[in-house]
This record gives C-alpha cells, structure tokens and sequence, in this order.
C-alpha cells in the first residue's frame, strides 16, 4: 500500500525559464559564532574566525549559512540582548571583517543569513535607557511594556506571567525621583525587555534595520521569537502562568501567536521583495516559530508573510518510527500545502544534541546507540522533501557536554532557576577542530588559549581533522549525502510515498527513482530493496537494514 504526500503542492513545478527559488530545497549551516573559531587568540570566535571556516564549509556541501547575533551586545544571553541592531560587538569584530566576510561567501557561492531578535532588545539599548530616564506614560515608555504594578503600593507585578527562562516576567524600576515606579516585560531575562509593536516607532525602526544589512548584501534573516513580538493589549493574567516556563508543551496565548504578528510578516516581505526586483536576488525570511500544531505554524509561510519556519516538531520527536511518521505527514499535509517548503532541523544552539538525544541512557557512554540512531536521522532528514538546517558540530557526531561544572555555565536558564534541567551550555562548547589537547585548534595559533567553555578531553575523537580523515565519519556522511541530495532529481522539492514496511521501519519513496529506509527497531529486518544501498548511515549488508541504521536506493519505485 502506497500513501502519497504532494510536497510540492500550491508551488509550480520548476522550468527552464523558472527555476525554483534558491531556499525551497536549501541546506544551511547554523554558525553559533562565538563557538566556530576564534581568530585572535582570546578564547571566544568571531568573524574572521567564521571568514577563516568558509573553506571546510563549501566543502561540506552546504548552501549557506546562518550567524548567530554578532551585535553590540553585554551578552547576558549570548548576544539575543541586543544593543545596536547595526553594529559588531568588538569581540567578533567590526563592520569591514563583517562586509569581507559577505563577499567572501558570496565568492564561494554560499547565501549569508543573520539572526534578529525583533520580540526584544537589550536593557542597555538606547531606548530602553531613554524609557527608564523618560515619565509614565511618556513616548519612550510606549516602546516597551510599562505598567503600574497592583495594590495599594503598586509591589505586586501587573499580571501574573511567567518568564521563559524562569521567574516573574516583570521588574520594577526606579523612577529618576529615586521612588519605586512601574514594571516593565520581560518574556526571557530582565536584561532583555520586550518591545512594544503595538508602537509604530519599532516596526518603522526594524525596517531601518532590515534596509541596513540587506544594503550591506545579506541574503535573509533567521527571526528570533517569531511567533511573539505581540501581546494582548489589556495584559490580563493568564488562566495558565507556568505555561511559558514549560516552553512547547503549553504556551501563554496572552503572549505568543497573536494574529496581529501577520502583518509584520507581510511587512518584511514587501521588504525583501523589494531589493529582489531589484537586483534579482531572492531574500529570505526563516522563522522560530513555536506553537502547539502544524496547523498554526502553516500560518506563518503563507505567500505573503515569512519564506520558511523551523519545524521543530521533528528535533522534539522521540525514536520511534510511529512518531516520526506521522510528525513528517503532518508537516507535509499542513504546511507545504500553502505554497511553501518544511524547514527540517534536527540540531541547533537550543537543544541537546542529537547524539546524547537518542542515546537512551546519559553521559558520553551512551553515545554508540545515540551516534547510531543520529546518523540515521541526519540520512532521513536529508531525504525529505524540503529545506534543512545542520547545527555546527553536527557533521562531526558531537554529543552534548553533560558536565561542564557550575561555575563555567553561562546560561541565564540556570543562574535564573538553579536548575541544569535545560541548561543550553553543553551543546555551545567551541568546535574542536584538529590536535589532542585543548582548544582542539579552536584559537588558531594559540596552543594554550583557553576556550569560553572547556571542552573536555573526548573532544580529540571528533575534531574534524580527524572526521576529514575517516570515510566512515559523521562528516563523510553528511557531505555525501548532500553531494547527493544535488545530483538525484527525485531529491529536493517532490512527492514522498510511504511504503509498506515492517513495525518500527519507515520506507518512503521520492520521486520514481529513490527509496529511503529507517530502522528504529533494535533488531536486523529484510532490506526494502534489493541491491546495495546507494548511502547508508552504517553498515548495510546487501539485503538487510540492521538496526538504527537509514539507506538509499536507486530503484524502480511501485507507482500508486
């Protein structure tokens, strides 16, 4: 039995006259900046670091890349503080390192794609100094959530909220008088104030912002928060106050995918339409879009609003080929169905990695099975219809970090809860890229440069001297899997058509030429398809599909 998905469904078929947008089928690596490789010697990257790496990414076989935020910034969340939106913090640089590195991807045919967090700024932004300086009610104060706290002193917050890194989601400030006044919003960390978008003054600003680096040739913009920025006008107490702290499961609806976040959307892509009349360029607007279904999410990549969202419904997925299936049916049904393309991720500077992920068990000794079943998921991934995100370190098997120390960890999660249960540090520690010792290459001239966070001694089996060396490795993987991906016609945009397979096996079908299979089993079952797989993510004997291993094959699929 066969069961067909049109992926390509609402788009046309591309031509020779017109080919599809570069960004429908587009492998772009996530740059966590300040971990990739550090240039100077001072233990932290930056970006002639990333200059430096372009090299051993075009030959990786991406598309392009995406930087974290490099801006101004005190770095109280790692640089999603912002506190210039046009400038480069001086640990990563300055604006000349960030235009050679824009023509330096461009020379190397790669895209060029930049964070910006347009839900909230830095307590240190210009404006948010103005508005602590300025009166309640003032203009400066319209560009943030300030209100009167409750009773008779105005001491409790003016709702109930929760903060998604922990804690209340107000603060209060102390008026220029010196006497205890409003509160203010904030949905992450003090430092980080919301914007008010309900003023004019911040869209017409983040469209200067936008106009700034698109004039300097980026290509698009990964949006932080994307399913925020709006809040209810009244700013009533939520029935559910803890939603925010339990992240996916539940979010306050007070303060998250509200309908009037569309017409920022359509906004910015009039902008980038805009330049692409232009100069015949197509920009591109890729969203953190969290919210409960395929459904809400399909609302945001409708033809007027962003290009792609994250689907991040995969990443959350647990091992098993049931959930997969019907996560990735789901995807495809709901959201290609507008027009646009699902945006795969498995990986990024979020979320343990998949190596520890998939282990079952913690600690680096899990990481057999763990290394395994990702390997597995990176061939799946690459296979489906659509475009797709690899966080660095990815192609390189890392796993997670599990026990940096307290004293390291940097992580707002955890000095705002106490608690390492989401703590985001382990899955940042720098690159290790050549050597036995610490830092791995990381600080290029610098033997003895002491990375940010300490990479630990295990690093030395993943540096990618070593991965570039081995043809078995993470890293031969992924770049044969892209090459690939580029050469086989049935891959990129198209169908995908279930097929008949045993319990905990996933076999797909793109295009009438190409077959995808997955075990998430734990025992050895009969290959879908006769002959030796094209790719394998282990070893694949001809006729069997052992256990946490995913092919291709090169077949004459069943027609529907």
């Amino acid at each position: 039995m066969l069961s067909t998905l049109p992926a390509d469904s609402g788009h046309p078929s591309p031509t020779a006259t017109a080919p599809a947008p570069w960004w429908r089928d587009a492998v772009i690596y996530q740059v966590y900046v300040r971990s990739f490789l550090d240039s100077t010697g001072d233990g932290i990257g930056d970006l002639a670091g990333v200059r430096a790496g372009l090299p051993y990414l075009r030959k990786l076989g991406v598309d392009g890349i995406w930087l974290s935020p490099f801006y101004p910034s005190p770095q109280h969340d790692h640089g999603y503080d912002v506190a210039d939106y046009c400038g480069v913090d001086p640990v990563y640089g300055d604006l000349a390192e960030f235009d050679r590195l824009v023509a330096d991807v461009h020379r190397l045919g790669l895209k060029l794609l930049l964070d910006i967090v347009p839900n909230h700024c830095s307590s240190e932004h210009p404006w948010f100094r103005a508005a602590l300086a300025g009166a309640p009610g003032s203009a400066q104060r319209s560009r943030f959530h300030f209100a009167p706290g409750r009773g008779p002193t105005g001491a409790e917050p003016p709702n109930n909220w929760r903060a998604m890194f922990g804690g209340p989601a107000w603060s209060r400030v102390q008026e220029p008088d010196g006497t205890p006044g409003e509160w203010y919003l904030h949905l992450f960390t003090p430092e980080q104030p919301d914007l008010n978008w309900r003023d004019p003054a911040v869209g017409d600003e983040f469209e200067r912002v936008l106009r700034f680096w698109l004039d300097r040739g980026v290509d698009g913009f990964r949006i932080d928060v994307a399913a925020g920025l709006f809040k209810h006008p009244e700013l009533p107490d939520s029935d559910d106050p803890g939603a925010d702290e339990r992240a996916r499961d539940a979010v306050n609806q007070l303060a998250w995918n509200r309908p009037e976040v569309h017409g920022v959307w359509r906004r910015w892509r009039a902008v980038c339409e805009e330049y692409g009349v232009l100069d015949g360029r197509e920009r591109l607007l890729v969203g953190e879009v969290s919210v409960p279904t395929a459904r809400e999410h399909a609302a945001y990549v409708r033809p007027d609003e962003l290009h792609q969202a994250f689907f991040f419904d995969l990443l959350s997925a647990p091992w098993d080929a049931d959930a997969f299936r019907a996560t990735i049916t789901e995807a495809i049904r709901d959201i290609a169905g507008t027009g646009s393309t699902v945006t795969w991720v498995l990986n990024n500077h979020d979320q343990v990695r998949t190596v520890t992920r998939y282990a079952g068990e913690p600690g680096v000794e899990g990481s057999g099975l763990g290394a395994a079943r990702a390997r597995a998921a990176a061939l799946l991934m690459l296979a489906l219809p659509g475009a797709a995100y690899v966080y660095q370190g990815e192609e390189l098997g890392l796993p997670e970090v599990l026990d940096l120390p307290d004293e390291v960890l940097t992580d707002p999660i955890f000095h705002r809860t106490g608690s390492r249960k989401h703590v985001r540090d382990g899955c940042r520690v720098p690159l290790p890229w050549s050597g036995h010792a610490s830092p791995f290459g990381f600080s290029q001239g610098v033997p003895g440069a002491n990375p940010w966070l300490p990479q630990p001694e295990w690093f030395a089996e993943h540096s990618t001297d070593r991965a570039l060396a081995d043809t078995r490795s993470f890293w031969h993987l992924y770049r044969e899997g892209l090459q690939l991906r580029r050469s086989l016609p049935q891959l990129g945009e198209g169908t995908l058509r279930w097929l008949d397979a045993p319990a905990q096996v996933l076999a797909m079908a793109r295009g009438d030429g190409l077959v995808c299979a997955v075990n998430f089993g734990t025992e050895p079952v009969p290959a879908p398809v006769a002959g030796t797989p094209l790719l394998a993510s282990g070893p694949c004997p001809d006729g069997v599909l052992p256990a946490a291993t995913a092919a291709w094959w090169t077949a004459e699929c069943p027609t529907p």
